[in-house]
């Protein structure tokens, strides 16, 4: 099994937001059953938070996530589900970086570790989503 990790996640752990110590616990129980893994765009937005990159890197290692490169296929994916959402009237807050990260955690992972705004429950509904409730871990939809 294999979890994605969205940098929303990312930034309240490095940031360490008040949810901080609740997303790692998750993490750290996600990491008992399979891999961690973030994409390019991932990599690329918590990048903003560090001088070198091996700062990240490290950080990333602590955790146990590794970079997992956004396929052909998922890319592809996530255009076409950014057509669809467009279509749909969806406004231009939403760009193609979030699909990207939707999309590679549908077909490249099992399920993702996110703070959902609503667009990932509604165009990438088969994803297993991982979010932090009240006090509990909501599992899907």
């Amino acid at each position: 099994m294999r979890t994605a990790i969205d940098s929303s996640v990312l930034f309240c752990i490095f940031k360490g937001e008040p949810d901080a110590r609740c997303w790692v616990d998750l993490l750290v129980r996600e990491r008992s059953s399979g891999q961690l893994v973030i994409c390019d765009v991932v990599y690329a937005e918590v990048a903003t938070l560090f001088a070198e990159c091996c700062e990240l890197d490290a950080k990333l290692a602590a955790l146990g996530i590794r970079f997992d490169a956004i396929l052909p296929e998922s890319a592809y994916r996530a255009g076409q589900v950014f057509l669809e959402y467009r279509r749909a009237g969806g406004r231009r807050d939403r760009l193609i970086p979030d699909f990207l990260v939707g999309a590679h955690a549908l077909l490249q992972a099992s399920a993702l570790a996110a703070r959902d705004r609503g667009y990932l429950r509604k165009y990438f509904s088969p994803l297993r989503l991982l979010e932090l409730g009240t006090d509990q871990v909501n599992w899907g939809r």
